[in-house]
This record gives structure tokens, sequence and C-alpha cells, in this order.
């Protein structure tokens, strides 16, 4: 099993509030459903009250919901996560303006890999289009749409490290299984959507034999509607990106 450490309080709060979302939860529940995970009830209010701070929750009587931050960045994953028919095309986005800061560098490293992206060279951004998303845009690159001389299969296994990702999403996949206290396996949810975050979504002619992505999604979902239906009570939606 892969080592893991239970969540902090805060954390356990945003997972709990993710998993009910569009459901708001209230303190009574939060405090609840930290017992249920061996956090204590004062522990659970002060991470409360500093995410409401932070705005990284916000409250309206006695009850919490994710903050809008929070809310739109679910938001761009489920959108950046939805796969289209791909007819061969691949994104290509090229940085045209040297001598960039390098906050700026890292900005749009951040960006591009936010929107699967892969690095081809220094740069030099590609990945097969097949998401239904427009390809990310800044001022200092250009866009363009480009097919590959070489095996497209081939070059996805250059650009991502295609086993080592698998391999990370079935030893975790297991381990989620296979966890027996709720502390442990809320920290495992939480590092498997993590690693789902970095799923290139590739098209599946493109994927290696018995890709697991599809079976991570599912053990996720399966966790959170357990979670929010143990601890809570209630139903929760699909919320994997």
């Amino acid at each position: 099993m892969p080592e893991v450490k239970p969540l902090p309080a805060r954390s356990v709060v945003l997972s709990l509030l993710l998993g009910a979302h569009p459901r708001p939860l209230t303190g009574a529940e939060l405090v609840g459903a930290g017992e249920h995970l061996g956090i204590a009830p004062a522990t659970v209010r002060v991470a409360l009250s500093r995410a409401v701070a932070a705005g990284d929750v916000t409250r309206e009587g006695a009850e919490h919901r994710l903050g809008r931050r929070l809310v739109e960045r679910r938001e761009r994953q489920e959108h950046t996560a939805r796969a289209a028919a791909w007819d061969g095309d691949w994104e290509m986005v090229v940085v045209t303006v040297a001598g960039r800061p390098g906050t700026e560098r890292s900005a749009l490293r951040s960006r591009m890999a936010a929107a699967r992206l892969a690095e081809l060279r220094e740069g030099v951004w590609t990945r097969p289009a097949n998401l239904e998303r427009p390809t990310p845009a800044d001022p200092t690159t250009t866009l363009f749409r480009a097919r590959p001389d070489d095996d497209p299969a081939a070059l996805a296994a250059r650009l991502w490290d295609l086993r080592g990702w698998a391999e990370e999403a079935e030893r975790t996949t297991a381990a989620l299984a296979e966890a027996a206290t709720p502390a442990t396996r809320l920290a495992l949810a939480a590092r498997l959507v993590r690693h789902l975050a970095a799923d290139p979504l590739l098209p599946a002619s493109l994927e290696p034999h018995a890709w697991p992505a599809a079976r991570a999604r599912a053990a996720y979902d399966d966790y959170q509607r357990d979670l929010v239906a143990e601890v809570l009570g209630g139903t929760v939606a699909s919320s994997s990106p």
C-alpha cells in the first residue's frame, strides 16, 4: 500500500464539501463527519472558520458551500475532462515571445499542464486535439493544428510517462479498496483524485492496453458516494476529473 498520512482538518472539510457539492453542509454535519474520520470537533470548527475567512468556503446561516474559486476550478477540470471524437489532429502551442520573466514562464507552464498539454521541447506544447475546450491561448504564444509524421502512439509515449501513471493509478486504486480506516481511505481518495488530474486524457487509440483511468475514476466516484452516504446520510453525483 502507498504510504499515506491522514489529511489535515482543512483538507477534510474541503473534501467533504466537494463530495457533497452542490448540496450545502451544516457545521454540525461537518463536525460529525470529522469525528467519524478521527478529527476532534474543535479542530474541525477551527479549520472551517479559517476556510471561510480565506474564501475557500462560503457560509449562509448554518449552511456551508465551496467558495467560488474552488467551484470554478472544479468546473474547469470537468470541462477539460470531456473528450470528443478524434480526427488525428494535434493541438500545438508555440511560445513566440522571448525574454519573459521566470514567473510568467512558470505560470504559462502551469496553465499548459492544467490543460493536459505536454512539452515537446522548450516553448512547444502539444497534445491530441480530442478535448472539448478551446486550446489555451496566451499573448506570448501562437496556436496551431498539426499532425505528426511519426506514429502518434509513440509520440504520446514520449510526451507522457504512461507506464508510470498507470502503475500509480492501479496501486492507489487497489490501496483504496483495501484500506481499513476512514481516515486512510479519505487520504487515499484525495491522492487518487490528484493523480487523475494528471491523466493526459488521450484518445482510446493512443492509450496503452488496459489503461486504468476509467477504473480509477469509478473507484473514486464510488468512494465519494459511500463517504457522503455513510457520514452525511446523503447522495452525491460523480465529481472525479
